[in-house]
């Protein structure tokens, strides 16, 4: 990071106002006022500047076993053992066992934490920056390494894990870096009337430990995203990570770990368990736990909120959704390409297996046809292995119910043109892949047009007409409300009616999922949970938001008193009443007559 002196500054103000008076546009005499300033404003800039340059460490990479070793069937459950068996679900190589954590040791995890956060909660904004911005260039110098990690753990490609792991997490920093402190700052508050001698401000503090549940679809991101934020906020946390992806967990915890260290901070602030779901609940409902941020199925979910229900912790969840992307005919011809490049990439990446993932195309009628022909033949094209355009599932556990759910389409009048099935891949038969599938004229009572793939199926459906209603009773009708997209002229009247009427946490217009890439509030409605992580909202739901109301000009006696009809013990009711009605009609009277009236009241009643 370049160090801005004095010299430099000034002189670039020399040549500027050396330029200004050759042409004569600034007289001679403006120098003599217009240098201390210009010293003074250069003084000041580099006292406030702040320029803490990010300090390199060094994080060891997970083990692989010496010996390569191909499971014939891979599963996490490995026979005759508690251990979790980790494998790559893209080729079924063998990674390694991970023994899962017991209550005793989640306790262990929590102690740890809770004795740290109590050092890191008294840290400044400066010095929690300071760890982050050493973490974002570890990020940034470790990309490959951090890719090769998450492909070999969840069976995504480079480019997938580019996107969704490194781009993300990098934007999640970088924001948090220039717009957290902000949002933790004190906010100043109104007052009112009868209150105007007080003062009224929110503090936000670090709530202490908090947990987060998160799943395995983006091994680091998921992971590495709640800790930015927690650590941010002041608190200590816990993450228990997913069994799918448990391998690659303590390498990305220790990213975080590593970056405390560095600047002195103890690292025990970021715990990273991994259990079975029995041992679970024993984090969900421990009474040192202050915040829980889960990001998984709707079915866990009941289960996480009831248990944090026994402690009284508050839970935001994020449970996927089954995001529409709607296509308007006053979509150009020109734009269509585009479209559908990003019609492509939202539902392909990752393999489909994405929270924001594009689970429903929603086309009027004008550009449904074209849409199709445009997409069948790029889907069918489509290429399947880690090198090539898909990667592989995390497992085969739901290949059974997306065949099901394809071919009760097709008999119920949808047409299959690709895919639609599993597929054996010819250098790899232990991993987990399915064919990429174009699915056409699916209604919204279809099964696959209601819940969630997860999968690399791309549905196409057809609106009755262009209506506004029209189109948002098929986009509005599964009992899922995370995100949509929608694709239309600007000066399309519908445009904005239909953004208004999605019964969805998140939109993005003439793109997709770009809330995301700004760091705008995550979250949603409906089936897919409540509350919100990203952005102001995210960072300040870690905080306790702590309400402060002053007395203003107490140096001049004005403090509340209680007069004496008020007062214990109460003399006459009626006065008294009488007496606190004239406060209410002087503070909030509509009109000033009325307020004259409370006056009179008060002073009638004293």
């Amino acid at each position: 990071m370049s160090v801005v002196s004095p010299r430099s500054i000034l002189g670039q103000f020399e040549d500027i106002l050396q330029n200004a008076l050759s042409e004569g546009g600034i007289p001679k005499a403006a120098l003599t006022v217009f240098w201390p300033g210009a010293l003074l404003f250069a003084v000041w800039y580099l006292w406030i500047r702040e320029n803490d340059k990010p300090i390199r460490y060094k994080v060891p990479p997970p083990k692989i076993p010496e010996k390569y070793e191909v499971l014939e069937n891979p599963t996490i459950k490995a026979p005759g053992s508690t251990a979790i068996q980790c494998y790559a679900p893209a080729t079924g190589q063998f990674l390694g066992y991970i023994n899962p954590s017991t209550p005793d040791a989640i306790d262990r995890a929590i102690n740890a934490a809770q004795e740290a956060q109590v050092d890191w909660a008294k840290t400044t904004f400066r010095q929690r920056r300071a760890v982050l911005r050493s973490m974002l260039q570890y990020v940034l110098e470790n990309q490959q390494e951090i890719c090769r990690v998450a492909c070999l753990d969840s069976g995504k490609t480079l480019v997938d894990a580019q996107l969704g792991e490194i781009l993300v997490t990098a934007e999640k920093l970088q924001w948090t870096l220039d717009h957290g402190e902000k949002a933790l700052s004190p906010s100043r508050r109104p007052t009112n009337l009868l209150m105007m001698y007080k003062r009224n401000k929110v503090v936000y503090e670090p709530l202490g430990v908090v947990a987060a549940l998160v799943s395995w679809n983006y091994p680091f991101h998921n992971l590495i995203g709640p800790v930015i934020s927690a650590l941010f906020a002041g608190n200590g946390i816990v993450v228990k990570v997913s069994e799918q992806t448990a391998w690659s967990s303590a390498y990305f915890a220790n990213i975080a770990r590593g970056a405390l260290v560095a600047h002195g901070h103890s690292p025990a602030l970021v715990q990273s368990v991994v259990c079975w779901p029995q041992a679970a609940a024993h984090l969900t409902s421990h009474p040192s736990i202050s915040h829980i941020t889960f990001i998984g199925s709707r079915p866990v979910c009941h289960k996480v909120a009831a248990s944090a229900a026994k402690a009284l912790i508050p839970v935001v969840a994020e449970l996927g959704g089954k995001d529409a992307s709607i296509i308007l005919d006053s979509v150009s011809n020109s734009e269509i390409k585009r479209i559908v490049e990003l019609l492509l990439r939202g539902t392909f990446q990752a393999s489909g297996q994405n929270c924001i993932g594009i689970e429903r195309i929603i086309a009027t009628p004008g550009p449904y046809e074209k849409l199709v022909a445009l997409l069948e033949p790029r889907v069918r094209a489509l290429r399947l292995g880690q090198d090539k355009d898909v990667g592989a599932m995390i497992s085969d556990a739901s290949y059974d119910q997306l065949e099901k759910n394809i071919a009760d389409a097709v008999r119920d009048g949808a047409r299959l043109l690709v895919g639609g099935k599993r597929y054996k891949h010819p250098e790899h038969p232990s991993g987990h892949y399915f064919t990429p599938t174009l699915l056409v004229d699916v209604t919204p009572e279809m099964t696959i047009a209601r819940e969630e793939c997860f999968a690399p199926i791309m549905v196409l459906m057809r609106t009755p007409s262009g209506d506004v209603e029209d189109i948002l009773k098929v986009a509005n009708a599964p009992d899922f409300g995370l995100g949509s997209s929608v694709f239309g002229s600007e000066s399309d009247p519908r445009l904005q009616k239909i953004v208004r009427g999605l019964r969805v946490g998140m939109v993005a217009v003439n793109d997709f999922a770009a809330m995301y890439a700004v760091q705008l509030p995550f979250g949603g409605v409906g089936g897919s949970g409540y509350g919100r992580f990203a952005g102001e909202e995210g960072l300040r739901g870690l905080c306790n938001a702590k309400s402060i109301c002053e007395d203003r000009m107490s140096w001049l006696g004005v403090r509340t008193a209680i007069p004496p009809p008020m007062q214990y013990p109460v003399k006459k009711q009626e006065t008294s009443w009488q007496f606190a009605k004239g406060v209410v009609e002087v503070g909030y009277g509509l009109g000033l007559g009325k307020k004259v009236g409370g006056v009179v009241e008060i002073l009638k009643n004293m």
